[in-house]
């Protein structure tokens, strides 16, 4: 048989490791920034470890196997040496996997039982809500449920540095996977249930995370990411976040705020923002299951992402990155698929190039720019 063909089997074999290797390096488990992700990450490294040394151990037992015992041509009717019925052979490969499972086992029951132990003092309850396809975070800040969330935003989950929060996680419509990596593991979110989980950043900065379970048509675009903020910045953020919409004094931006009142507001809440009639609109904070609900865009301009967390709402030198918003406004698939049968994702509601540019100017007054924007 011609080598030609196992020799490039390997070669391709090698050439996926390496682009396996090549992945998104913002959203790596080898690198903890936080209490929960260095617990598991004690864990797991040492488990590599073994399990590699266990598979090149096994691989060149193989791989002599293969050479020693292959068939040769014999000349007499002489069998090969039998191993079956070793009962020192049988016996170590039976205890040996068996005692490192059970080392495996101790070390992942004890990380299980430390990632669960109480958050530290939080200031604030969040509860994280997953939709296809996008992430809601709704802080009540006075304990007190029965007031409704006194901050609702999107994509960008904001909070202290060194402070440890327990998360509580739920599911507007199918099963989620809230995960990022550099601060915590993953865990699942569940139609009709709460889990729960912690999650600390020990330094101010922006980690990358994602879900992590097939959700529907966009789940390769279902991103987010957890924005750490020192103290002051924390404290101002608050204190911006509560605040109403303003409302513009730009005639331009005027006449944008007529269009997403006509338009957007059945779907995108500003807080603030009245209807024709003169009552306040409100479609956001503890949305149903299957909700047909959007973002809240109170405060837009403070975040750093936009569409699912896909692209950067400010370029490298902090401008606002209005070709893309405009594209989204112009053509929102063209940017993320969607199911508008299914009410899943932002239709295309056919706006005139004068009405996205009024939206635009509206938009741009929604909130002032967040820490760092470009970055």
């Amino acid at each position: 048989m011609s080598l030609r063909r196992p020799a490039r089997l390997l070669a391709l074999a090698a050439v996926g490791v390496v682009l396996a290797a090549c992945g998104d390096e913002r959203q790596d488990v080898f690198s903890p920034e936080g209490e929960s992700a260095d617990k598991i990450n004690q864990l797991q490294v040492p488990v590599f470890i073994a399990a590699g040394v266990v598979g090149l151990l096994v691989a060149i037992g193989l791989v002599y196997l293969i050479i020693v015992g292959r068939r040769r041509q014999r000349t007499d009717a002489e069998d090969p040496v039998q191993l079956h019925g070793n009962f020192k052979l049988e016996i170590m490969w039976t205890i040996l996997p068996a005692l490192i499972l059970a080392v495996v086992a101790v070390g992942t029951v004890t990380t299980l039982f430390d990632l669960d132990a109480e958050a530290s003092d939080q200031p604030a309850e969040i509860t994280v809500y997953a939709q296809q396809w996008w992430w809601s975070y709704e802080y009540e800040l006075d304990g007190n449920t029965d007031n409704g969330a006194e901050i609702v935003t999107a994509n960008d989950l904001v909070i202290p540095a060194g402070v440890r929060f327990e998360l509580k996680l739920e599911s507007r419509d199918v099963i989620h996977s809230f995960w990022a990596p550099s601060l915590a593991g993953t865990r699942d979110v569940v139609p009709g249930r709460t889990h729960t989980m912690l999650m600390q950043a020990d330094e101010p900065g922006i980690f990358e995370g994602q879900c992590k379970e097939f959700c529907g048509l966009s789940h390769a675009n279902m991103r987010l990411r957890v924005v750490a903020l020192s103290d002051s910045e924390w404290e101002t953020w608050l204190d911006q976040q509560q605040r109403d919409a303003v409302v513009p004094v730009d005639e331009q931006a005027l006449a944008g705020r007529d269009v997403f009142v006509g338009r957007c507001a059945s779907c995108h809440q500003v807080n603030g923002l009245e209807g024709a009639d003169g009552e306040p609109i409100d479609v956001e904070g503890e949305a149903p299951l299957v909700s047909g609900s959007a973002p809240n865009l109170t405060h837009f301009m403070s975040r750093g992402v936009f569409i699912s967390g896909l692209y950067p709402l400010y370029d490298e030198d902090g401008e606002l990155n209005r070709p893309v918003l405009e594209q989204w406004l112009r053509k929102p698939d063209s940017l993320l698929p969607q199911a508008a049968e299914e009410r899943r994702g932002m239709p295309n509601l056919g706006l005139s190039e004068e009405e996205i540019d009024q939206l635009v100017a509206y938009l741009s007054t929604l909130g002032p720019p967040p820490p760092g924007a470009g970055t």
